[in-house]
């Protein structure tokens, strides 16, 4: 049996021909920026999320970087002196700390809490200091961080929160969804999450609609009115084929998330008496998207060539800490300096998740993850 980590096609047939119209509205009216398609599906995730406003953006990595520069983080030529800090977790994808050093600011990392893989809120406000702008939690796999604690050192210390919600749309914590927290939220529509676009395509969601406004502008240069400049921003727009592909998929995606999370409760349970298999835990005061299923296992390597040798999709995430990515060794980090990240660097494993999975694909994974853990 072949079984992909992820198949598009099974999500794509029943909407071919809704969205081929879609598309086809698009082509003929061949208006490819902006236009009626991207403000309404601003309108309808800003809605679905619980908040004021929402900025179509141009990915999910180009939301980070957005609305670091929308909230004054970034450094421009003239700046002199130290540059600005922003606290982030160590593992997670490289755009957070990417986005941060592309800001000119610089990434300060936390350490990982071992049982859900988010920034452990407990060892931030030790990395605090005056140069500190900015917090970033990410919402990892589909499951929001510890908020609590993030929001209230962020307000002792006047820091801005940006969250990373780049594989959680629709994730909550004690009912308040992704983007219902900080200042900000970023979402990510690269084609493998929940809610996946035909290309890269991104947003920023928020309650403040003066930060919302702000982004409108450094979506397209800083320019408003046309040819005039405030500040510099950037090319960062989202194409209107883009936000049409979403507004097909938009309404499909509770369904989804519910029915990947029926998935990984079949999973819970064919696992549940293998004590070498450690399931992902989901803090009860969150619901969780299952953007990606986790396990840890003592022989990852193993298990990763024994699944590909039968068949079955699979993938790390991630196999190197941010903290030790040659790009960053400028900033004196070493091995060792935060182990729940590097021991879930080496011990992780995504499964297939999707919600199209049957019940004998399911059956099939279980089995071969089993018989070799």
């Amino acid at each position: 049996m072949k079984i992909p980590l992820l198949d598009l096609k099974e999500q794509y047939a029943p909407l071919r021909e809704q969205m081929h119209k879609a598309l086809d509205k698009i082509l003929e009216s061949q208006h490819f920026i902006g236009g009626e398609d991207v403000d309404a599906l601003e309108r309808e995730i800003a809605d679905y999320s619980g908040v004021s406003d929402a900025v179509g953006v141009s990915s999910g990595t180009d939301a980070l970087l957005a609305s670091l520069m929308a909230l004054g983080v970034n450094r421009s030529p003239l700046d002199e002196g130290p540059s600005a800090e922003v606290i982030i977790p160590s593992y997670t994808f490289f755009a957070t700390a990417g986005c941060v050093w592309r800001a000119g600011a610089k990434p300060v990392f936390v350490d990982i809490d071992p049982k859900t893989y988010n920034i452990d809120s407990s060892q931030i406000e030790s990395k605090i200091t005056e140069r500190t702008k900015a917090i970033m939690p990410v919402h990892l796999y589909g499951q929001c961080a510890d908020m609590g604690p993030i929001l209230d050192i962020a307000k002792k210390y006047n820091l801005a929160v940006i969250e990373d919600g780049a594989q959680a749309i629709g994730a909550s914590r004690n009912g308040v969804k992704v983007g219902g927290f900080g200042n900000c939220a970023c979402l990510s529509f690269f084609p493998s999450k929940n809610l996946g676009g035909l290309g890269d395509g991104g947003m920023v969601i928020t309650n403040d609609s003066a930060l919302a406004e702000k982004l409108r502008q450094m979506r397209n240069h800083g320019m408003a009115p046309k040819y005039y400049h405030k500040f510099v921003g950037g090319n960062f727009r989202l194409d209107a084929l883009q936000a049409a592909g979403l507004r097909v998929k938009l309404p499909h995606v509770d369904e989804w998330a519910h029915m990947r999370s029926n998935n990984a409760a079949f999973y819970n349970a064919a696992f549940a008496d293998n004590p070498n298999i450690k399931i992902p835990y989901i803090d009860p005061a969150n619901r969780s998207i299952y953007n990606q299923y986790i396990i840890s296992v003592p022989n990852r390597d193993g298990l990763l060539e024994h699944l590909r040798n039968n068949g079955i999709g699979c993938e790390i995430y991630y196999p190197l800490p941010l903290h030790l990515q040659e790009c960053f060794a400028p900033l004196g980090y070493r091995r060792g300096d935060f182990p729940n990240s590097e021991y879930a660097a080496e011990h992780t494993l995504a499964l297939p998740i999707y919600p199209e999975l049957t019940r004998e694909q399911l059956d099939y994974v279980a089995k071969r993850v089993n018989e070799f853990a």
